[in-house]
C-alpha cells in the first residue's frame, strides 16, 4: 500500500522529523531487464573492480558491526560501511569520478594513437605527452569534483571544476590541492552542471559527471560502475549474511542506483528492501517517485548535507530506481549532528566512527522510524531487522566536520 507521512519523534536516540513514502511500483518480483542491465551489470563492474584494485592505495574499507547501537535502536544488526577511509578523499566518491576519467583517457588515446591503452600503461605515465592538453570538468557538491581532480592528476590530464555558492571553502581548497582550476559561480549545484557543461562546449572540455541527462548517458555509468567497488566489498565482508534493509542517501541517485541495481541482481528475489534517504529541502527522488517519474526540486535546496543538495534526478538512476527502489524517506537538518556525534562518541563497545554530514541520513532515517510504530509496520522494521547503512564520507570539510560534532544538541528540538 502507497503511504506518505511526515513525524516528528523526540527523547530517542535521535530526534527529528522524517517522512517516508512506500514506492507503489517497487517489488521482490520486479525483474531486473535488459534495459537496467544496459546501465549497470555485474560483467561490467567486474572490470571497474579490476582496474581500481591496481590504484596506489587501494584497499577495501571496513564493514562495522555497530552491535550496541543495534541493541538500543532495536534491530538484530546494524552493519555500516565506513567510507572514511577511502584513499586520501575520505569518500566513496573517489571510485566513481577517477575511473570515469580512467575510461574517458583510454578513449583520448584510441583516437590519438589506434591502440587500447591499459590502467597499468596510464599509472606509468607511458602516454603523458598524448594527455597534456586533454582537459576533464564537472560540476560538484566537494565529493565528486574531488575525485575527478584527484584522477586527472593521477592519470595526467587537465581539470576544471565548478562549484555552486553554498560549497565549503574546505571542499574548494581540498580540490585545488589536487592541481584543479576551481571556478565558483552564484546558484545552486543544478546550476553550476548547466555552466560546467556551456563552458566545456565553449572550451572543448570532458564533462566527467555522476548525473545523465538527455544527449549525456555513456560516462555517468562508467561514475556508477566505479562505486559497485564498495558493493563487492560489502558481499565479501558480509560473508554470506543478506540484510534484510538496504539504506543509502540519494543526491541526485547515481550511488543508489548503483547500490540497487547490482545488490538486486546479486542476491536476485532474495534481495533486501531499498531505501532512499533525502534531505528535507532536497528531495528530488522522493517527488518523483510520488509522480512517477522525474520531478525537479527548485528552490535553495538549503541543507547542511552538502553532498545531498540536488533539485534534479539523474535519468539513468531513475530508470533502475523507479521500480527497485521500495522506499523514499526525508530527514530533517537536526538529526544530522545528533547522528555525528553519536557515531562519533560509539555507543557502548562501539568503535567511534568519523561520519561526514552527508553520511548519516540513512542511519538517522532508520533508527527514528524504528521507534515510531506507523514507521515500523511500513517499512517492516523490528527486532530480527539486519540493516545495511552505506556510511558514504568521512570528514570531508574537517572544519565543519569538527564544528558539527563539537556543537551542542538542542534539546527542545
Amino acid at each position: 500500500m502507497t503511504t506518505d507521512t511526515s513525524i516528528k519523534t523526540t527523547k530517542h536516540l535521535i530526534e527529528g522529523t522524517v517522512s517516508h513514502f512506500a514506492n507503489p511500483r517497487a517489488g521482490a518480483s520486479n525483474v531486473y531487464t535488459d534495459q537496467h542491465q544496459s546501465i549497470l551489470n555485474l560483467t561490467n563492474a567486474e572490470v571497474a573492480i579490476r582496474d581500481i584494485k591496481k590504484w596506489p592505495g587501494y584497499k577495501a574499507t571496513p564493514l562495522l558491526s555497530l552491535n550496541a547501537l543495534s541493541d538500543q535502536a532495536g534491530f538484530s544488526r546494524i552493519w555500516y560501511k565506513d567510507e572514511s577511509q577511502r584513499f586520501a578523499l575520505k569518500s566513496f566518491k573517489a571510485l566513481g569520478g577517477a575511473f570515469a576519467v580512467a575510461r574517458q583517457l583510454q578513449a583520448v588515446l584510441r583516437e590519438k594513437i589506434g591502440q587500447q591503452v591499459s590502467i597499468d600503461d596510464l599509472l606509468l605515465g607511458m602516454y603523458s605527452e598524448h594527455l597534456a592538453d586533454v582537459t576533464v570538468s564537472c560540476a560538484t557538491d566537494g565529493n565528486h569534483g574531488r575525485s575527478v581532480a584527484w584522477g586527472a592528476q593521477m592519470f595526467g590530464c587537465q581539470c576544471v571544476i565548478f562549484i555552486h555558492s553554498d560549497v565549503s571553502e574546505g571542499r574548494r581548497l581540498a580540490m585545488e590541492q589536487f592541481g584543479a582550476e576551481v571556478i565558483r559561480i552564484d546558484g545552486n549545484y543544478d546550476e553550476s552542471v548547466r555552466t560546467a557543461a556551456e563552458q566545456a562546449k565553449q572550451y572543448n572540455r570532458i564533462i566527467v559527471s555522476d548525473t545523465s541527462y538527455e544527449g549525456y548517458m555513456d560516462i555517468p555509468k562508467d561514475v556508477a560502475l566505479g562505486y559497485t567497488v564498495m558493493l563487492a566489498e560489502i558481499i565479501e565482508q558480509l560473508d554470506g549474511e543478506i540484510p534484510t534493509h538496504v539504506v543509502v542517501q540519494g543526491g541526485v541517485g547515481g550511488l543508489a542506483a548503483a547500490v540497487c541495481g547490482y545488490f538486486w541482481q546479486y542476491w536476485q528475489q532474495e534481495r533486501p528492501r531499498f531505501v532512499v534517504v533525502e534531505p528535507e529541502n532536497a528531495n528530488c527522488l522522493q517527488q518523483s517517485a510520488r509522480a512517477g517519474r522525474p520531478v525537479t526540486v527548485t528552490g535553495d535546496l538549503e541543507t547542511m548535507m552538502a553532498g545531498l543538495c540536488c533539485g534534479e534526478v539523474s535519468l539513468l538512476a531513475w530508470t533502475i530506481l523507479a521500480s527497485g527502489a521500495d522506499d523514499f524517506m526525508t530527514v530533517s537538518e537536526e538529526t544530522v549532528p545528533q547522528t555525528m556525534q553519536l557515531l562519533a562518541k560509539g555507543v557502548g563497545e562501539d568503535p567511534a566512527v568519523e561520519a561526514g554530514e552527508s553520511a548519516v541520513a540513512g542511519l538517522a532515517a532508520m533508527v527514528i522510524a524504528r521507534k515510531t510504530s506507523d514507521f515500523a509496520n511500513q517499512l517492516n522494521l523490528n527486532s530480527d531487522s539486519k540493516i545495511l547503512v552505506l556510511g558514504t564520507e568521512g570528514a570531508t570539510d574537517p572544519e565543519l566536520y569538527h564544528q558539527l560534532v563539537t556543537s551542542q544538541i538542542n534539546e527542545s528540538s
